[in-house]
Order: C-alpha cells, then sequence, then structure tokens
C-alpha cells in the first residue's frame, strides 16, 4: 500500500484512507437510487442502470485510484444523467427516433473520446480558464435548479402537466400551456419527499455522514409504512425478491445496455449530434474540473503556484471512465464533490478511492432494495444536491461586466425555465459574447468562445428554418 499510493509522503495511514473511502461512499451511494430512476425514463431497464451505475463507478475510480493517486470517487453525474434522460431522449423522440437513448449513449462515447483527445493538448484546462467566471458559475448553479424541478415533478410537489379551466358552457376546457403549480398537498409522495428534503437538512446540519442516503432511506422507510396503512396507493416500495439472483442486474446489462450504440444517426443529423455532444463536454468540463480544484483544496493538494499535480491524470481518469460508462450503458461519469467528505475525514490519496470503488462492486447483490426506492424517496437528494449547486450564485459578481452579468443569468434561468440545460448554456454563451461585442469589449472574447458562439448560433438557425428540434 506505501509503494503503490505513497501514504506517509501524504501524511495517511491505511485505517484513516479506509474510513475516508467509507465516508465518501456513504455520502455518494444515493446515485445507486436516483440514477435508474432517472435515466428509466428514457426507456431504458432500471436493473440494467444499476448495474452500469455501480460498475462504471467502481471502474473509473479504480482509474483514479491507481493512475492519479487521488482520494477522488467518480460515478453518473447529477445533471448530465438529467440532461440525457429529460432533454436528449425527448428532443431524439420528437424527431421520430425510436431508439433514442441508444443514440445518447452514442454522443456520450464520443464525448470521452474527444475529452481523451483534448486532455493530450491541455484544451480542457485552456476551456476553463477562458470561460468567465460568472458564466462558469451560473452553468452550475442552472444546473441546480434543473435537476430541482426534476425532483419536484417526480414527487408531484410542482405539476406541469396541461390543466384545465371551466368555459362559460360548463365545459372543461384543456390549456395546452405547461404552467407550474402547486401539487396535491394531501398526496403521501408529496408529504413524504417534504419531510426528506429537511431530514437531509437537519442531518447535514449536525454534519452527519451520509446525510443524503441517510435521507433517501428514511423517506423511503415511511414511504412503506404510508403503504401499509393505505396511504400512499402508487407502485409498490417493498423490495422483491422474489426469484431473487444475485448477478440478475450484470445479467440485464449484458444484454440490454452493454454496447448498445447507434451511428447511423450521426451520418444523417450531424450538427444535431454535436450539439449533444457538445453540452455533454460542456458541462462534464467544469464539473470535473471545479471538483478536482474543490477538493483539492479541502485536502491541501495544491502545490505551492496553486496549481493541481497530475491534473492531466485525474482529468484522464474522468474521460476513459465516461467511455467505460456509454459501453456499459449509464450517462456521463464525472468526479463527485461528496469526495471531499472522505478528504474531510482524513483521506489524501488514491486508497480512499480504491475503497469507494470496492464499496461500489458490493452494492451489486443488494439490487432489490436500492431499485425499490421510490421517485419521492429519490426527490430529496435531487432537492439537496441541486442547493448545494445553485450556492454558486453566491459567488457570482452582478455588478461589474453586464455581458458577465447577463450571460450567468441567462445561464441560470433558461435551464429549468425550458426544462433544458443545453438551453441553458448556449443562451449564455451567445448572450455573453454579443453584449461583450456591443460594449466595446470584443476584445475579451477567446477564440474558443467564438467557436463556441458560432455553434450555437448555427443551432439557433437550424431550430428557426425547422432543420432540427
Amino acid at each position: 500500500m506505501e509503494k503503490l499510493f505513497k501514504l506517509k509522503a501524504n501524511g495517511t495511514n491505511v485505517k484513516t484512507e479506509i474510513i475516508a473511502g467509507i465516508t465518501t461512499f456513504l455520502s455518494m451511494a444515493y446515485i445507486l437510487a436516483v440514477n435508474p430512476g432517472i435515466l428509466s425514463a428514457a426507456g431504458m431497464s432500471a436493473q440494467a442502470i444499476f448495474a452500469a451505475t455501480a460498475i462504471s463507478a467502481a471502474f473509473a475510480t479504480l482509474i483514479m485510484a491507481f493512475f492519479a493517486n487521488y482520494p477522488v470517487v467518480l460515478a453518473s453525474g447529477m445533471g448530465l444523467n438529467a440532461y440525457f434522460a429529460y432533454t436528449v431522449v425527448p428532443q431524439l423522440q420528437a424527431q421520430g427516433i425510436t431508439n433514442a437513448w441508444q443514440v445518447a449513449l452514442t454522443a456520450i462515447l464520443c464525448e470521452g473520446i474527444i475529452f481523451i483527445i483534448l486532455s493530450f493538448f491541455k484544451f480542457r484546462e485552456t476551456l476553463v480558464n477562458k470561460v468567465p467566471r460568472n458564466l462558469k458559475l451560473g452553468i452550475s448553479a442552472g444546473i441546480g435548479l434543473f435537476i430541482v424541478i426534476v425532483g419536484f415533478k417526480g414527487a408531484g410537489i410542482v405539476d406541469t402537466d396541461a390543466f384545465a379551466t371551466i368555459g362559460d358552457n360548463g365545459e372543461a376546457i384543456v390549456s395546452s400551456s405547461t404552467l407550474v403549480k402547486l401539487g396535491d398537498m394531501a398526496s403521501a409522495p408529496m408529504v413524504l419527499a417534504i419531510i426528506g428534503v429537511l431530514i437531509i437538512a437537519a442531518l447535514w446540519h449536525h454534519r452527519i455522514k451520509g446525510a443524503i442516503l441517510i435521507g433517501i432511506i428514511t423517506t423511503w422507510i415511511l414511504g412503506i409504512i404510508a403503504q401499509i396503512a393505505g396511504w400512499y396507493q402508487g407502485p409498490s416500495v417493498i423490495p422483491d425478491f422474489a426469484n431473487y439472483t444475485v448477478f440478475a442486474p450484470v445479467q440485464t446489462m449484458a444484454g440490454e445496455t452493454f454496447m448498445k450504440f447507434d451511428f447511423s444517426y450521426v451520418a444523417a443529423n450531424a450538427l444535431n449530434f454535436a450539439i449533444i455532444v457538445f453540452a455533454f463536454l460542456f458541462v462534464d468540463l467544469f464539473d470535473t474540473v471545479g471538483t478536482l480544484i474543490g477538493v483539492a483544496q479541502e485536502g491541501n493538494l495544491l502545490d505551492k503556484n496553486g496549481s493541481l499535480p497530475r491534473v492531466g491524470r485525474a482529468l484522464m481518469a474522468d474521460a476513459v471512465g465516461t467511455i467505460g460508462g456509454s459501453i456499459l450503458g449509464t450517462s456521463t461519469v464525472t468526479s463527485y464533490v461528496e469526495s471531499t467528505t472522505g478528504v474531510a475525514e482524513g483521506g489524501r490519496t488514491g486508497l480512499t478511492a480504491l475503497t469507494s470503488a470496492v464499496l461500489f462492486l458490493l452494492a451489486l447483490p443488494l439490487y432489490p432494495i436500492f431499485l425499490a426506492i421510490p421517485s419521492f424517496a429519490t426527490t430529496p437528494a435531487l432537492v439537496f444536491v441541486g442547493l448545494l449547486m445553485l450556492k454558486n450564485i453566491t459567488k457570482m459578481d452582478f455588478d461589474s461586466d453586464i455581458a458577465d452579468t447577463v450571460g450567468g443569468f441567462f445561464a441560470i434561468v433558461m435551464m429549468p425555465f425550458t426544462y433544458s440545460i443545453a438551453n441553458g448554456i448556449m443562451f449564455g454563451i451567445i448572450a455573453w459574447v454579443i453584449l461583450k461585442v456591443i460594449t466595446g469589449k470584443v476584445k475579451d472574447v477567446h477564440p474558443i468562445m467564438w467557436i463556441s458562439f458560432v455553434l450555437f448560433a448555427v443551432r439557433i438557425a437550424t431550430i428557426i428554418l425547422g432543420v432540427s428540434s
């Protein structure tokens, strides 16, 4: 262990690293329940997604452990999975694509390959440095709001479906509007989801390890009680161990999602496909680098110049993990900010990550439990993660440059209000570039931002002309 992870040089030991790894796993194990719930909305098998989520997390984290030697754990990214299921797949289905999720997995595969290529040229670091700070923070905050509304919808806290009004003749008039309104406050899912959020908040305040996971489990248990009492009338939330076999999720994954790519769409819809890949790239880019910096600051891993040693290796682990995830059948794999919980417990090396990776694999036989957790029990996790991401608004500067202000603002509001992460990025960048030109600060626009601007401008043109949706 000492030779592999250089424990003494990093001021740590085996016991500390293992405890840190367990802590990190507990803080992010909620993804095993949340990811199948989100991606199954795209028409994929929840059981296959569970296996793909656990195995891809272990695979990517092992690369981080042995190749980069950092206490960073990776798994299918929140926000990126929602973009996959609620933006990309519905848009493809609207175009008549019957295997939309396979096209989306193909885009993620391409994203990972592109990331590997860009890593060799240090393009990722350049892009992160040249995109304005307000825009980065706005994108993160916007994703937070997007995740929240996804969670609210899943628990029935908000109703975004068409609603009816009564006309003069007494007949119901169905509106095509999707205005948001409050859900049924007497329903078990809504009440339990709100209780769950409060439970997580209280646990978080008292710095309880695994607060989000505990909140999910507690809400789920309350849901079981509600079902037994007859209050909750939805699909059963009690785990089904009938016909239980240990490797059922892996077998399902092998047959339904493993290597299920479709490249035929790419040739006929090159621009649409490029936009999908670019949006995945853009979000994952800032998510990964931001997480790595945050974890490094928490653990004092930055060098005297404020740089992160071996950052190229860490980014490579992320890229290879994304490719692995797409092959197995899950959305973009990325570094998790919850890794800071393990670092706070003293984790400093890849042994922390190795411990978490092993626990992800050990969780595979517990699939009946994770898959029985209903959407109203995972809503508290979505809402609280959204809250943590939304905090980035407090770091934004709204008083100096109008381009930075409006660009960041558009990134925040366009994501939840148009139900698309890609739209938030698109309008944020376009607004920023245009206002820089109008205000005479065109020299501030880096070539990378011009490339992004042109790409999104072409995208808008194709939508207006009806070439794409």
